[in-house]
C-alpha cells in the first residue's frame, strides 16, 4: 500500500487510530451503512475497533477531506483473495466506498474512485474493476456512472453482511474501456 494519494480536494491516506472519532462521527448515521450492507457504529471504541480490523486491510483508505484535515468516509480496492462481493477473476478487483451525510452530493467520492481506479489499472497492473450495491443505494449507482463504470449483471437473493437478503447490481469497467475514457479527459 502507498502511503497517500493526493487528489483536488482529498488525501487518500492509511486509517489511523487518531481516525476513531471522526470514524464515529460519520458511520453511526443509519444513512450510511445499512444502505451499503453494515451496521451503524455504535461508539467510539466500535469505530476503533474497525480500524484495527476490517479498515486494516491492504489497499483501504481514509478519505481525508483537505480543507478540514479529517477523515470523512473510506474507499477500499478489494482483491479475489478478500472480503468482496463480485464473482473476480484474479486480475481483477473491486472498489467499495462510501462518505459522511454532509458530504453528499459534493463530487468527492467520484474524485477518490478515479483515483483508485487509475491506481487498479496504472500501478496494480488489473484488467478489470468492478463496484457493487444493493437496490434501491442509488446515489453509490451514480457514482459509478459518473466514473465511466458500466452495468454488468444483478444477483438476486444475496445475503448482506447485515443478515438480510437484498438485491445486488454490478458494474464493471475494463481497462480498455479506462484507456479510451481516460485519454477523452
Amino acid at each position: 500500500m502507498i502511503k497517500e494519494i493526493v487528489t483536488g480536494r482529498l488525501i487518500l491516506r492509511p486509517w489511523q487510530e487518531s481516525d476513531a472519532e471522526a470514524l464515529y462521527k460519520y458511520a453511526q448515521d443509519p444513512a450510511i451503512g445499512p444502505i451499503a450492507g453494515w451496521p451503524p457504529h455504535t461508539s467510539v471504541e466500535d469505530s476503533l475497533n474497525i480500524i484495527r480490523t476490517v479498515f486494516a486491510a491492504p489497499e483501504t483508505y481514509a478519505v481525508v477531506l483537505k480543507e478540514i484535515n479529517e477523515a470523512v468516509g473510506s474507499i477500499g480496492i478489494m482483491f479475489n483473495d478478500s472480503l468482496h462481493s463480485a464473482d473476480m477473476q484474479a486480475n481483477e478487483a473491486e472498489i467499495g466506498y462510501w462518505i459522511g451525510k454532509p458530504y453528499w452530493g459534493q463530487g468527492l467520492i467520484p474524485e477518490a474512485v478515479r483515483c483508485l481506479v487509475r491506481r487498479c489499472f496504472e500501478d496494480l497492473g488489473l484488467s478489470a474493476v468492478w463496484c457493487g450495491y444493493y437496490d434501491g443505494n442509488v446515489k453509490s449507482r451514480r457514482v459509478m456512472d459518473k466514473c465511466g463504470f458500466r452495468f454488468h449483471h444483478t444477483e438476486k437473493g444475496k445475503t448482506s453482511p447485515l443478515g438480510d437478503v437484498r438485491t445486488e447490481h454490478f458494474m464493471r469497467m475494463t481497462k480498455e474501456e479506462w484507456l479510451k475514457t481516460s485519454k477523452e479527459d
